[in-house]
């Protein structure tokens, strides 16, 4: 595959992770009304919406603590500083070709610094926690933790994180294949990609650019079922 036609299926293939992680906001409904005969209540709702917020994602402190640990050792604690390190590699990335090298490390020091003081790393984990506590009871944690403590768990924990890079690899490689087949057949009828899809010096055979690089940063495995 060269390099040109490997571009063009993965940009039909792959998306930002990010983008897809990245939950979105909308704005709150009214509460509504007072209705004419109709009793109004004794104190009118809350429009602090950080303060339900809060409330509802509220855990009790065992539970709290039992997936603390639960997410140590799976790993998923990790989360945090893995995204940060995409991200600001992204930001080195699409910055390296505007700044000076001498500029370019001055403000990656003072972006890293502000980065983790307006988002800590640690930010991540309290997000997750009440994630897992609406997800499992205690009575499940304690069961994954039993698992995740044994040496069944501990060489899934080890060997998933390779297991899921290889298989996402695998993917991705035979995903571009037939995109790429497809662009072929459909060039007849759509000439603009034969120019796109023109031969160019191969990259080696069946090898993408890039195919030794994961194409998104592997989180941390979590103990849903798989």
């Amino acid at each position: 595959m060269n390099a040109k036609a490997a571009t063009i299926a993965a940009a039909f293939l792959i998306g930002s992770p990010l983008l897809a992680q990245t939950p979105t906001t909308a704005a709150p409904s009214k509460p509504p009304a007072h209705q004419p005969g109709v009793a109004a209540p004794r104190s009118a709702p809350s429009t602090n919406t950080g303060d339900a917020a809060a409330n509802a994602d509220k855990v009790d402190p065992a539970k709290d603590e039992a997936i603390r640990h639960l997410m140590d050792l799976t790993g998923t604690t990790r989360t945090g500083d893995e995204i940060n390190a995409y991200i600001t590699k992204q930001v080195h990335d699409g910055l390296s070709q505007a700044l000076q090298p001498d500029r370019l490390a001055k403000f990656m020091q003072d972006f890293s610094a502000k980065f983790e003081s307006a988002a800590p790393s640690s930010g991540v984990t309290d997000a997750i926690v009440p994630i897992y506590a609406k997800a499992f009871s205690m009575e499940d944690i304690q069961g994954l933790i039993q698992f995740y403590e044994s040496p069944l768990g501990q060489r899934v924990v080890k060997a998933l994180p390779q297991v899921s890079q290889n298989s996402q690899r695998v993917g991705v490689q035979i995903e571009q294949k037939g995109a790429l087949t497809v662009l072929q057949d459909m060039s007849s009828e759509y000439p603009e990609l034969k120019q796109m899809l023109a031969p160019e010096q191969d990259s080696g055979p069946d090898r993408a650019p890039g195919a030794d690089r994961a194409t998104a940063p592997a989180p941390a495995p979590t103990p849903s079922a798989k």
